[in-house]
């Protein structure tokens, strides 16, 4: 199985790709790059997350830096730690909803976001050519724990709701962490929060009790509880608990996509303002902002959690996100984060006095399909290149691939980071015309000699 390897971080198969001695070399070079320097560790819930962050507690120690261990946590709950330690960086081991045979070590700024590009080529050059800067006996130190993360983060989302007014609606809320990071942190949440939680799968045993990635056909159980204790909603993280998809009170999956269209429907109503979101996330959040007015607009971002921030602060957003559940509120972090989307989600349940279903039923409705198919990666400039051709004189955005936009429909085209493959995402009214818009690409794409 081969190792994945983007600035996103490394991700390999256990026991193949991704062994103790990878997990080591890769913090040696990360150490290395930082120049020693204060590094802190999570891991998500998978049984070798403790084998792959010994090791990499080893090669951190090894370059001299001061380690603070988070034991089990989130990713955006490591990202907050890292900014309350004032730490040079940080490492989450994850292999976000890749399946258990997986795992995965993400290395995060001292503000907690993926490196830049050219960052992240500097720290694989480094572990690529081994010169990693070992520290001599004096400078090595313990590694020291942390014991305060879940509830930094519980009370870092708490500061951005009102929990006296979402407390006072009771509502009976289910909560699907797939043994995965984030059962700790949302239960604390939501009991905060004042609601009544049907638990599913909160044990972090790592042993997911589903295909872990938050898609419908992954959460038929979820549906059934919702409907089964008539709850007001139900909640789905993936196991970093990044992401958050949801169900409506009728046990109907809604999808990754209106949980930012929800989020900026509450936020463009209360403090309106600019939001960003990536070249793949659906048009929904569009409509509200131009229904909002005034100083709503959104601005997109290539795809990326760290693209997205970065064009949320040069244009003045304070929140954002992708269109696959992760929503980002820079009060709490510049991270995707479930825990801030339950929150905020509750919160615009709260204040419209709607259930979920009907929020959903004043959004604009748009039908999504996502496909990829072969393409050697040498081929896929020309392909992308042949679709900008083609559509010369629409809308088009070419920051990451080329997203064309029309006035009943987007398709965005880009080559994938780690495979050769192109993806094509395109949005439209109804499914006949957005299929029409990808089988419209693929010929593109064949017709090429």
């Amino acid at each position: 199985m081969p190792l994945m390897m983007s600035i996103s971080g490394v991700r390999g198969v256990i026991g193949e790709s991704m062994t103790p001695t990878l997990a080591a070399e890769l913090a040696c070079a990360f150490g290395s790059y930082l120049g020693g320097g204060k590094v802190v560790v999570g891991r998500d819930s998978r049984p070798s997350g403790i084998m792959v962050q010994q090791a990499v507690v080893s090669g951190l120690l090894a370059t001299g830096c001061k380690v603070v261990l988070l034991d089990v946590a989130s990713t955006p709950a490591t990202a907050l730690m890292v900014r309350r330690h004032q730490a040079d960086g940080g490492i989450m081991i994850t292999a976000s909803h890749n399946p258990v045979i997986w795992n995965g070590i993400k290395f995060l700024t001292s503000e907690g976001l993926a490196p830049p590009p050219e960052q992240a080529k500097r720290i694989f050059e480094i572990y690529h050519q081994r010169k990693f800067a070992l520290a001599e006996v004096e400078r090595l130190a313990d590694a020291v724990a942390d014991a305060s993360t879940v509830d930094a983060h519980v009370n870092a989302t708490l500061a951005i709701v009102k929990p006296e007014e979402i407390a006072a609606r009771r509502f009976r809320v289910v909560l699907d962490s797939v043994n995965g990071a984030g059962g700790a942190e949302g239960m604390m949440l939501l009991d905060k929060l004042g609601c009544e939680i049907v638990p599913m799968n909160l044990e972090p045993t790592g042993r997911f009790a589903h295909v872990p990635e938050p898609l419908a056909e992954n959460l038929t159980d979820l549906c059934r509880v919702v409907r089964e204790q008539k709850a007001a909603i139900g909640f789905a993280q993936d196991p970093d608990a990044d992401r958050c998809a949801i169900v409506d009170e009728t046990g109907r999956y809604i999808g990754e996509e209106y949980t930012l269209a929800l989020m900026a429907k509450y936020l463009f109503a209360v403090q309106p303002g600019p939001t960003a979101a990536n070249l793949s996330t659906s048009r929904m959040t569009d409509d509200l902002a131009a229904a909002a007015g005034g100083p709503c607009r959104v601005f997109r971002a290539a795809v990326g959690e760290a693209n997205v921030v970065e064009v949320m602060k040069a244009n003045g957003c304070r929140f954002g996100g992708e269109g696959n559940g992760g929503v980002i509120d820079l009060r709490v972090g510049p991270v995707r984060d479930s825990l801030v989307a339950m929150a905020l989600i509750l919160q615009l349940m709260s204040h419209s006095g709607k259930s979920v279903s009907q929020l959903v039923a004043e959004i604009p409705h748009y039908v999504m399909i996502k496909e990829k198919f072969p393409c050697p990666s040498e081929r896929i400039a020309r392909v992308l290149a042949a679709v900008k051709d083609r559509y010369a004189g629409r809308r088009i955005n070419d920051i990451d691939g080329v997203r064309v936009d029309f006035d009943d429909a987007w398709v965005h085209v880009r080559g994938s980071n780690t495979e050769p493959i192109i993806r094509i995402i395109g949005e439209a009214r109804d499914e006949p015309r957005i299929r029409e818009l990808i089988d419209e690409v693929r010929n593109i794409s064949d017709q090429l000699p």
